[in-house]
């Protein structure tokens, strides 16, 4: 993919950025440098003139003031070792990843800390952007994670990042309509029976349609929800991956797709340029019925219930707990009737730039972000799960969150996507064929999006 003449990917085949061979070969050198250089700015800083402490700067995802809390905190907690700043990165995740691609592809040492998106990891990593994390903090925080989380921080069966929170998709729904559908949700339910039901109780079914990567995301949790693997095989040179959309299971994940979103009055008429945000405005409307969505969806109406609780507005409040009180949720719908699902696994992990001066301490600030105390916090907060397992456990986690156990048990089933240094021209390709939905052929569309990937990392072709 390019953007301004500048290439944002990894070319198959060769890292654009001076060749993925030369920058693995200079990575020792470079956090060795930095190590160094860290401990005399440090000792500078703390004690040499009035410039304070080295301060940190941390690239966050837009939340609602969550991490920027988190910052303050650790700050607070370091006495003195090193302020930590916030830098707002954009709002969807593929901006965010070129936004730190170009910096760090210029070897930027302005970047300490990141919050990256599980599916860049291996870009990152194997483009030699990251710090390797040290072996102590390594052990530390992967105790008592959840599995999914884990295997997200990883590449090449190393960790390379640190998970922060873990993120997942429920089915959530109004129980009036439910009631209206007479679909017993509390067993497992498929793609088909949630249509069925929204049928019947001339409801909506909101999903994420948009051209971005929310579609990758639902395309790749139906594709493993069927057992399929859109790349069986992620971590071979890209001329060799198999790109596996042409399967069984990529026509049925097109099939559920298309036939979600071709009628407008189940998917709502702006399906195409749905994304989470639009899918919760859908699902909170009159004709909402069902959704699939993250946490944050829960959070928002507790949210606009406190404003009004706290404004005075009783009618306001009122409205608000009646649509607090309609919400019910469930594990993410099956592909496969009898076959377990495979929710989607987000989140943000971790990671700190190898160019930064301060490598030793941007760990010992992570190290501090993500305990458990600071994850339930993050949570209650800000709708963003833990990936800690004990976080689930806090008394106001399950107070505010009684949904909190089945996000566990869905982080536990979570697939994530292709974890693939190439991942951003697999979910490209993907994206530019199966976009719009309404449109999708299941019988002509999973073939030609595998022969545009294919052709792309073979360099035949461009996105």
């Amino acid at each position: 993919m390019t953007t301004a003449g500048l290439t944002t990917g990894p070319a198959p085949g060769k890292q654009t950025w001076q060749g993925i061979g030369e920058r693995l070969r200079r990575r020792a050198a470079v956090v060795a440098g930095a190590a160094l250089v860290a401990a005399p700015l440090a000792a500078c800083g703390a004690f040499g003139d009035d410039s304070g402490p080295p301060t940190l700067t941390w690239y966050i995802n837009p939340d609602a003031g969550g991490q920027a809390e988190i910052a303050s905190r650790c700050t607070d907690e370091a006495d003195g070792a090193y302020t930590i700043d916030t830098s707002l990165l954009p709002r969807d995740a593929t901006s965010q990843r070129e936004q730190l691609v170009r910096r760090l592809a210029s070897n930027d040492s302005s970047i300490d800390l990141m919050s990256i998106d599980p599916p860049f990891i291996p870009e990152f990593a194997e483009a030699g952007f990251l710090a390797p994390v040290p072996e102590e903090l390594a052990e530390s925080s992967t105790e008592d994670i959840v599995e999914s989380a884990q295997e997200g921080a990883m590449w090449d069966d190393e960790l390379v990042t640190v998970p922060f929170w873990a993120n997942t998709q429920l089915l959530w729904y109004r129980k009036s309509a439910v009631e209206d559908a007479g679909l017993d949700l509390e067993e497992p339910v498929t793609w088909q029976q949630v249509l069925e039901a929204a049928r019947e109780s001339g409801s909506t079914v909101a999903v994420q349609g948009t051209l971005a990567e929310s579609l990758t995301v639902w395309a790749n949790a139906l594709i493993e929800s069927a057992g399929g693997e859109i790349l069986p095989d992620p971590d071979v040179d890209p001329e060799d991956l198999d790109v596996q959309l042409d399967t069984e299971a990529g026509r049925l994940a097109a099939t559920i797709m298309r036939e979600v979103t071709e009628d407008s009055e189940i998917a709502g008429s702006a399906v195409t340029t749905a994304d989470e945000d639009a899918s919760n405005v859908l699902f909170m409307g009159d004709s909402g019925g069902f959704m699939v969505n993250y946490p944050f969806v829960y959070a928002a109406v507790r949210a606009t219930l406190d404003a009004a609780k706290e404004a005075g507005d009783q009618e306001g409040a009122r409205a608000a707990q009646e649509q607090l009180d309609d919400i019910g949720w469930g594990i993410y719908p099956r592909t496969v009737e009898g076959e377990e699902a495979a929710p989607p696994y987000g989140g943000i992990n971790l990671g700190v730039g190898a160019f930064s001066e301060h490598v030793d301490l941007s760990y010992d600030a992570i190290a501090c972000i993500v305990t458990e105390e600071n994850q339930a916090y993050y949570f209650v907060s800000n709708g963003n799960p833990p990936a800690k397992n004990a976080a689930y456990d806090d008394e106001e986690v399950r107070e505010l969150y009684p949904m909190a156990p089945v996000i566990r048990e869905s982080l536990d089933l979570a697939a994530p996507r292709p974890q693939t240094p190439y991942y951003s021209e697999v979910s490209g390709g993907l994206q530019r064929i199966w976009h719009p939905t309404t449109a999708l052929d299941p019988e002509v569309d999973p073939a030609e999006a595998e022969d545009l990937i294919t052709a792309v990392l073979r360099k035949e072709a461009l996105l």
